[in-house]
C-alpha cells in the first residue's frame, strides 16, 4: 500500500513539475528580447523551440534509463511541453534572425524586437 501511494505521489509530482517547469526569464536588452530558459538534464538536440506570432513553444524530452528491480521516485520532468506569450509579436520573416544558445542546461534565445514607427499627429 505504501509503495502504491509513493508511486501515485511520484506521478502527481512529475505532472506538477511538467506544468510549472521550466523556469523562464524575459528581458529587453537593447534591440533584442532575451528569453532565458532553464532546462537542466536535457540534451541540446532534444530541445525544440518555435515561435508563432507572439507565442513561444518549448518542447523537450529525455529518456530516463531504468534498471530492472529498482524502484524510482522521480521529481524531475521527462518532458516539457510549454507555451508562453511573448511581449512582442514576431513576423514570419524575422524568426530566422533569432538565435538560441545552450550552455550548462540553460537556453538563451535572442529575438530582435520589431522596430516601432511613430505616427505623427497633425
Amino acid at each position: 500500500m505504501a509503495r502504491e501511494l509513493a508511486r501515485e505521489l511520484d506521478s502527481k509530482s512529475r505532472e506538477f513539475y511538467e506544468f510549472v517547469m521550466p523556469a523562464i526569464d524575459i528581458a529587453e536588452e537593447g534591440s533584442d528580447l532575451v528569453v532565458t530558459i532553464d532546462l537542466p538534464g536535457f540534451a541540446k538536440e532534444d530541445i525544440n523551440l518555435r515561435i508563432t506570432g507572439n507565442v513561444l513553444s518549448i518542447n523537450a524530452k529525455r529518456e530516463q534509463a531504468e534498471a530492472l528491480g529498482t524502484v524510482y521516485y522521480r521529481h524531475r520532468p521527462a518532458k516539457i511541453d510549454k507555451r508562453i506569450i511573448l511581449p512582442i509579436s514576431v513576423k514570419e520573416e524575422e524568426k530566422v534572425v533569432g538565435k538560441a544558445t545552450y550552455e550548462n542546461g540553460v537556453v538563451t534565445l535572442r529575438i530582435p524586437i520589431p522596430q516601432v514607427t511613430n505616427i505623427p499627429i497633425t
